[in-house]
């Protein structure tokens, strides 16, 4: 039997399996399940094709087709993060289209393929997301955000598309009078309509308005009120039961837990019925609502509830028969749940796991543990051995408040690091900053740790999964709390002997970009940092951003400009001449968040310092990479960049990248205590 013998090399010199060609080579981002009869409709981003979205069939015989070929996108721009980009019913499939923001009708044939796309919307200024086929199957609700007629700001409006007609004038519009609405949802019957709706300042997850209106004859709302929610209290997924109560989740004990209203009970009633708790623990049961169309439970005919939770960060899935209220954990490997999806008895999941990409699987409620996978998110191409599963891990910061992570250990069968030395690390800080890293295999993350280098994802303060106070540490304190949870974690992972003080790194991406900038910036722990498309002036965030998120700095910074002040103390593009370690700057010539001058004034700013500096702009690309080419790039080009400044040599032929005024960063030192939650 032969066995791998181990080789002594430093850290982050192993050579390694995962190349950066790799992470987008026959490698897809899924999304949005759907079933139609026998059928499964997904969607898939493909890096290969310039991040073009496509929609996918697998008919009942297991053969898959994309329905709509190039040039079609098939992505929202509604709220800029869109959702709920298509939809499909008895043979019909309706898409917004990308690039003319259109919304395009296919009928499907039973060979797999569809049609030929036919608008329905008329082009301009108007955008439609969060499509859905009504029940009846002759129209569509939709959000439509418009974004002409001179206003200050688009309006968003809930409005009824014919799903045969050019609908010329945009829509019926069903619901308007407020900054947002999402979610519009019929009951089973057709006859009453469900949507949410908040206003500025909040973001969805901190305050919406549940409503329930009847249906008259003439399609038109009746009758309205509002059943769940307020400005103090987070509603989202409402769902109708076979039974006619209204399911959603609510946050309203500082978690996010299942909750059902009979609403016919409160028709006649000044009052709208009371809602009644279905599931209630110390957990999340839901995401925030970055886009449309997010769903992490549903309903069978039977009225089966099959729901999904995080504990600890880590998914759990169950069932919660409605009628006796009998609840079955059930069994799975997953560690993470994007979607559930439930039509009829069968269910569609979206499951990331420790060990394995991202799968799409297809269950019976009724057997539940014979579920078949019908498509992954890539090859397995890494061999067991090589896997870093990541590990859950708390801290305490200096004030004593608790921080949840995950960390990735170095992980090479073939190679141990030299005898007293310790490993690289990289601390990324994920985007959001209303977000969570999840413990799931990531290529990415794979990248790094076979190589010898390891890698802690912080869920700072502020992020999702941990119920509401948690989420709420960060209100008026963005660049702040995110920044030291960062810089404690790193620490801690020194204090455990995981982590070399000396070659400690940060990294993030737009919000999470402004986290690493900011901690490069006012601490001094990290001794590198790579930023992408980071976000270093605060002030033209909040004058320059879209509708979704343009109030969204009032909670996490103060409102502008009465809090100007904070905005400029807080932004490192005024304070560059405190950065005291190497960058890398990767940044997109196109992006509107983030103008390229940014990145240009810190790289100036470090250089003028004397200290090491990389800044990559790449043609073509926006506030983030989609490009197959510029993500290869990008992350070969990190790499090199860490190879210089911590002194290891790369097992990799990577094209160099230039970096001015090359030289090696101060020692650090750290000790802080730490314990494993798993």
């Amino acid at each position: 039997m032969n066995q791998r013998v181990c080789e002594v090399a430093p850290y982050g010199s192993w050579p390694s399996p995962v190349t950066a060609a790799s992470l987008t080579a026959d490698t897809v981002a899924l999304s949005e399940p759907r079933m139609d009869g026998a059928d499964v409709f997904w969607l898939e981003g493909r890096p290969s094709d310039g991040g073009r979205v496509v929609v996918v069939r697998r008919t009942s015989d297991g053969r898959t087709h994309d329905v709509v070929g190039a040039p079609f996108n098939v992505r929202s721009r509604v709220h800029e993060y869109g959702g709920g980009a298509y939809d499909v019913a008895d043979g019909v499939l309706v898409f917004s289209n990308f690039d003319d923001r259109r919304v395009y009708r296919v009928d499907l044939n039973a060979s797999g393929a569809g049609g030929d796309p036919r608008p329905i919307t008329p082009s301009g200024d108007l955008r439609f997301g969060d499509l859905r086929i009504g029940s009846s199957g002759g129209w569509i609700l939709a959000v439509c955000e418009d974004h002409g007629g001179g206003a200050a700001e688009p309006t968003n409006q809930l409005v009824r598309l014919d799903i045969t007609g050019d609908n010329a004038d945009g829509g019926v519009v069903l619901v308007d009078g407020h900054d947002f609405v999402y979610s519009g949802v019929l009951s089973r019957d057709g006859a009453r309509l469900a949507w949410l709706q908040w206003d500025h300042p909040n973001m969805p997850w901190d305050g919406t308005e549940l409503c329930v209106a009847d249906i008259d004859g003439d399609g038109r709302l009746s009758s309205s009120q509002v059943v769940a929610g307020g400005r103090a209290e987070s509603v989202c997924q409402p769902t109708w039961a076979p039974d006619g109560r209204l399911v959603f989740i609510s946050d309203r004990t500082g978690w996010w837990n299942l909750y059902a209203c009979d609403v016919s009970a409160g028709e006649d009633a000044d009052e709208p019925a009371e809602p009644v708790a279905l599931w209630t623990a110390e957990h999340e049961f839901a995401d925030p609502s970055w886009v449309f169309g997010m769903s992490s439970y549903g309903i069978s005919v039977s009225g089966v509830l099959l729901g999904s939770w995080l504990v600890d960060g880590y998914a759990r899935l169950g069932t919660l028969d409605l009628e006796s209220g009998d609840r079955v954990d059930l069994e799975s490997d997953a560690t993470a749940v994007f979607a559930v999806r439930v039509d009829g008895t069968c269910a569609l999941l979206l499951l990331g796991h420790g060990d394995r990409p991202m799968t799409l699987e297809r269950l019976d409620l009724f057997d539940p543990a014979s579920s078949e996978v019908l498509r992954e998110a890539a090859p397995r191409r890494l061999e067991p051995a090589f896997v870093s599963i990541p590990d859950a891990v708390t801290w305490l910061t200096p004030d004593g408040e608790e921080v949840h992570g995950f960390y990735s250990a170095p992980q090479n069968p073939g190679f141990v690091g030299v005898a007293g030395e310790l490993p690289p690390l990289i601390v990324m800080s994920h985007g959001g900053p209303t977000g969570m890293s999840k413990p799931m295999f990531d290529p990415g993350v794979q990248y790094w740790t076979t190589r010898g280098i390891g890698l802690l994802t912080v869920n700072y303060g502020g992020s999702s999964g941990y119920g509401r106070a948690y989420r709420e540490r960060l209100r008026g304190l963005w660049g702040v709390v995110d920044v030291d949870d960062c810089v404690s974690g790193a620490l801690a992972m020194v204090a455990n002997g995981w982590a070399d003080p000396r070659r400690l790194a940060i990294r993030g991406g737009s919000a999470g970009g402004y986290t690493t900038l900011a901690a490069l910036t006012f601490r001094d722990v990290f001794t590198a940092g790579a930023s992408l498309f980071g976000i270093g002036d605060l002030e033209m965030l909040a004058r320059d951003t879209h509708k979704f998120e343009s109030r969204y700095l009032d909670g996490l910074v103060g409102p502008y400009p009465e809090a100007q002040d904070v905005y400029r103390e807080r932004s490192p593009i005024h304070h560059v001449d405190e950065i005291s370690c190497p960058v890398i700057l990767l940044q997109g010539r196109e992006d509107r968040v983030v103008p390229p001058s940014q990145a240009e004034s810190m790289a100036a700013a470090v250089r003028a310092k004397g200290l090491p500096v990389a800044l990559l702009v790449f043609e073509g690309e926006g506030h983030g990479f989609r490009m197959a080419a510029t993500q290869i790039r990008a992350i070969e080009a990190e790499a090199y960049f860490y190879s210089r400044v911590f002194g290891f040599e790369l097992a990799d032929d990577v094209e160099p990248v230039e970096i001015e005024n090359l030289a090696p960063p101060p020692a650090q030192t750290a000790n802080v205590a730490l314990r494993s939650t798993k």
